[in-house]
């Protein structure tokens, strides 16, 4: 394996508490959900350098029951692997490589691994530059064709090619933002934070918390080129907000936006045949009366029944609970919890929606929460796992 520059994101925005990237996207419903408990995988990214003690991407066993993990195997030697995600008929899993230096490149990685269906191991293929600095995302097309990445420092997003055999091949497509916002330490210039893509395929969706915008980009997924939308090329956000992570609802109605530096969540009307969004609600994730300057918020989920959607604070370390109306598309409080450790980078509900992990990045912990499906309140299970800067959560069905 290649080596290349350590000194990622997290030196770019000099350690400060808003950092990062994370999110299991719409891979969890990669196969059809059942309300039967099952045991699966949890595939962990982490991030290797520093004061980290994380040696690559760590497997664990979840009991679909309790919700327990146990450690399973450890695929050593990965750099930086600080998000994952697995195409749809689980052959293959990529991992971004957060670094700023590839190669000889000013660029991150891809790095393709082959899953084994019967242990569950990462079977490295080969790695791809990213074409920006410091990925920090990356989401499959369903067809198994493409990954598309976005580059944090980069301020882009590319799409590379899948081959038969699960190799990456060189970036196809590559589309550059431009802009800055009001906040000067961390709206600088574009930082494209994540890239969906919704149910059809038919676009994708980019949120850039440098300029405030959620690009909406229409998606070719035979030839894997992005094209700005015609009919709406981005959603603006509020001032400094800070768009960090997006869901679509399983309806296929709403979508979601995170914001990580005005800590609020924002509910949406999206439009499957234009691509269009249109803001409807939007609350913060702190309780009322709370400021606290010092808290960002990072990822954010949608129940697979899609009435609660849950996001989570990181300074305040937390996990926000919302009741979602799916008539309205507005939201309500439900409470604010504990994630029993400290920044909550990541997070991730079960295919059943039976249990929710948190991610305590520097905590070095995995938290399991068992969820109330009437009320969609979480209660710690007792089950935490000690894991080195847990960073992104993907559950994996052998």
């Amino acid at each position: 394996m290649t080596q290349s520059n350590h000194i990622g994101r997290r030196c770019f925005l000099g350690f400060a508490a808003g950092l990062g990237a994370a999110s299991l996207t719409r891979d969890l419903l990669a196969q059809p959900p059942r309300s039967k408990a099952r045991d699966m995988l949890l595939y962990v990214g982490t991030y290797t350098s520093g004061e980290s003690k994380s040696k690559g991407i760590y497997i664990h066993k979840f009991d679909g029951a309790t919700g327990k993990l146990t450690p399973h195997r450890v695929v050593e030697g990965v750099e930086e692997p600080s998000f994952l995600t697995i195409d749809r008929r689980g052959r293959y899993l990529f991992a971004v490589n957060e670094t700023i230096e590839f190669d000889g490149m000013k660029s991150g990685a891809v790095s393709s691994f082959e899953i084994d269906r019967k242990s569950g191991d990462l079977k490295l293929l080969n790695k791809q530059p990213s074409m920006g600095g410091a990925p920090c995302h990356i989401t499959a097309s369903d067809n198994g064709r493409f990954v598309l990445v976005a580059n944090y420092v980069g301020g882009n997003v590319a799409v590379l090619p899948v081959g038969e055999d699960g190799r990456l091949g060189k970036a196809i497509d590559l589309e550059q933002h431009s802009g800055t916002g009001p906040n000067k330490d961390r709206q600088e210039a574009a930082h494209a934070h994540s890239i969906i893509l919704d149910k059809k395929n038919n676009f994708a969706f980019v949120n850039d918390l440098g300029i405030d915008r959620v690009m909406i980009y229409e998606f070719d997924d035979k030839k894997g080129m992005l094209t700005s939308n015609s009919t709406q090329p981005y959603y603006s956000t509020a001032a400094g907000a800070g768009p960090r992570h997006f869901k679509i609802h399983p309806n296929g109605k709403f979508a979601f936006v995170v914001n990580e530096l005005d800590t609020t969540l924002t509910s949406l009307a999206f439009d499957a045949k234009t691509g269009a969004l249109k803001a409807i609600d939007t609350l913060s994730t702190l309780p009322a009366g709370v400021s606290d300057p010092s808290n960002s918020c990072a990822d954010l989920h949608v129940s697979p029944n899609g009435e609660y959607v849950y996001a989570s604070n990181r300074g305040h370390d937390s996990i926000a609970v919302y009741a979602f109306d799916k008539a309205s598309g507005k939201m309500r409080l439900v409470e604010i919890v504990s994630t029993r450790g400290k920044t909550p980078r990541n997070f991730a509900i079960d295919p059943t929606g039976s249990y929710l992990l948190a991610a305590n990045q520097r905590s070095d912990s995995i938290v399991t929460f068992a969820i109330d499906k009437s009320s969609g309140k979480l209660t710690y299970t007792g089950a935490t796992i000690e894991t080195p800067t847990p960073v992104c959560l993907q559950f994996f069905e052998l």
